[in-house]
C-alpha cells in the first residue's frame, strides 16, 4: 500500500482491525516449545541489552580515567559526546541497505561495536584523537541497533502483539544500563580498567554466533518457521511492510505532521533521558552526593532497571487498550503523555533532593513513565505511520536526537565545570 494512504488512514478502521484479533495459540510461546518469534524477540532483547551496557562502561570508566589522565570537566564531556558524532550519521546510513538486509546490518553493527569496545581503553592511553576517533566509530555501529530493531520487529509481529515484543526488547535494553553498571565498577576495582571492555566485546561475538545462523530479515525466508506461525503473521497484519530496495519517498513523508511529531517527540525524549541521564548519572551522584564509584553506580542502576519493568508493562497494557476497543490514537497519546508529563516533574522536583536516596527514588519515578513513550511515538512509527519504512523514520527521528543530545551532553559539561 503506498505510503500517502497509510500516512492519512483514519485511527477507526485501524483500531477495528486490531479489536478483532488476538494473539493466535500458534503464536503463544509453550513451556518446551517456544516459537520462532519468542526466540527472535528473546534475541533481539538481548542485543539491546548488550548494546546499552557497552555505552554504560564507558560513562563509569570516565571517572578512573578522568582522574588517571587529568580530563577536565569540559573535556571528559567531549569524550561522552563523541560516541554521538558517529551515532548521528549511521541511524540514516541503515536505511540504505536495512530495508532488504536489516539482519544483516545488525549483525555487522554488534560485530563493529564489539571491535570499538575493545578498543577504548587502549585508545585511550594511546592518544586523545585515537580516543574520540574509536569513540565516534563505536556511535557509528551502533547506531544501527534502534532502526534495525524497528524494521525487523515489524516484520515479525502483526500490529496487535508489536507493542509487547517493543516493550520486552526495551526492556532488554534499559537492564544493559543495569548490568553495565553494576558489573563495570566491580571489575574495574577488581581486575583493571580493561576487564570491562573485554568482557562486552566478547559477549558482542557471542551473541552473533546464534543470530547469524537462526534469524533472517523477514519470517517468510526462514526455514525454521512452521507455516501455521507464518501465517499467524501474516493474517495479524492489516498493512504488511515489504522489504523494498527503493528509497522511501522523503518528500511525502516530511510532508506530513506525524512525521514532524515523531522527530519532536524523540528529540525531547534523547535530550534528558538516554544521553543525559545515561552518560551523567554516575557522575552527578559522585559530584553532588559525594558518594564513592560503587555506590554511585547502584543508584544509577536502579531507576534503569525499574525503567525495564515499566517498558513491558507500559507496552501490555497498551495493547490491552487497542484490543478492549479504544482508539490508536487515544492509547498513543495517553502513552505519551505520561511518558513526557511524569519524567518533567520528576526532574523539577530533583532540584529539592537532599541525599542520593531521594535523588534515586525521583529519578526512577522519571525513567520509570517516560517508558511509556515506547508504547507512545516510538509504536506510532512502527504500527500507525507508514510501518514499511519504520527503520528510515526510526533512523531520520533519532538522528535529530542525536543532534539535540550533543548539544544537551557538552551543556552538562560546561554546567559541571562552571
Amino acid at each position: 500500500m503506498a505510503t500517502e494512504s497509510l500516512l492519512l488512514r483514519s485511527s477507526s478502521s485501524s483500531t477495528k482491525s486490531c479489536c478483532t484479533l488476538s494473539i493466535p495459540q500458534s503464536r503463544r510461546a509453550k513451556f518446551g516449545a517456544p516459537t520462532l518469534g519468542f526466540k527472535v524477540v528473546t534475541l533481539m532483547a538481548c542485543v539491546m541489552c548488550l548494546c546499552n551496557a557497552d555505552r554504560v562502561v564507558m560513562s563509569v570508566a570516565v571517572v578512573p580515567l578522568a582522574y588517571k589522565l587529568g580530563w577536565s570537566s569540559y573535556f571528559l564531556g567531549i569524550v561522552q559526546s563523541s560516541f554521538l558524532w558517529g551515532y548521528i550519521f549511521s541511524s540514516v546510513l541503515e536505511e540504505l541497505c536495512g530495508q532488504v538486509w536489516s539482519k544483516r546490518v545488525m549483525a555487522w553493527g554488534v560485530a563493529l561495536w564489539s571491535l570499538a569496545t575493545l578498543l577504548t581503553p587502549w585508545a585511550a592511553n594511546h592518544s586523545t584523537v585515537a580516543l574520540l576517533a574509536v569513540r565516534a566509530f563505536f556511535g557509528l555501529a551502533e547506531g544501527v541497533a534502534l532502526p534495525s530493531m524497528s524494521t525487523i520487529l515489524s516484520r515479525w509481529f502483526p500490529g496487535h502483539e508489536r507493542a509487547s515484543a517493543v516493550g520486552i526488547s526495551m526492556a532488554g535494553f534499559h537492564l544493559g544500563n543495569v548490568v553495565g553498571l553494576i558489573l563495570t565498577p566491580i571489575m574495574l576495582s577488581t581486575v583493571g580498567i580493561t576487564a570491562p571492555f573485554v568482557l562486552f566485546s566478547s559477549l558482542g561475538l557471542l551473541w552473533l554466533s546464534s543470530w547469524v545462523y537462526k534469524v533472517t530479515s523477514d519470517p517468510k525466508d526462514s526455514s525454521f518457521i512452521s507455516k501455521s506461525e507464518l501465517r499467524s503473521i501474516q493474517a495479524g497484519k492489516t498493512d504488511p511492510p515489504t522489504a523494498t530496495a527503493d528509497l522511501p519517498p522523503i518528500g511525502l513523508l516530511f510532508s506530513k505532521l506525524p512525521t514532524w511529531a515523531i522527530v519532536f517527540a524523540n528529540v525531547t525524549n534523547n535530550w534528558v533521558r538516554i544521553l543525559v541521564l545515561l552518560s551523567w548519572m554516575p557522575v552527578y551522584f559522585k559530584t553532588v552526593f559525594n558518594v564513592n564509584l560503587k555506590q554511585a553506580a547502584w543508584f544509577s542502576a536502579v531507576p534503569w532497571g525499574t525503567m525495564a519493568v515499566s517498558g513491558y508493562i507500559a507496552g501490555a497494557i497498551s495493547d490491552s487498550l487497542i484490543k478492549a476497543g479504544y482508539s490508536i490514537t487515544s492509547v498513543r497519546k495517553i502513552m505519551q503523555s505520561l511518558g513526557f508529563i511524569g519524567p518533567g516533574v520528576s526532574l523539577l522536583c530533583l532540584n529539592f533532593a537532599k541525599s542520593p536516596e531521594i535523588a534515586a527514588v525521583l529519578l526512577t519515578v522519571a525513567l520509570s513513565l517516560s517508558s511509556f513513550s515506547q508504547a507512545g511515538f516510538l509504536l506510532n512509527m512502527q504500527v500507525n505511520i507508514a510501518p514499511q519504512y519504520a527503520g528510515f523514520l526510526h533512523g531520520i527521528s533519532n538522528s535529530a536526537g542525536t543532534l539535540a543530545a550533543i548539544i544537551s551532553t557538552i551543556g552538562t559539561a560546561i554546567s559541571y565545570s562552571g
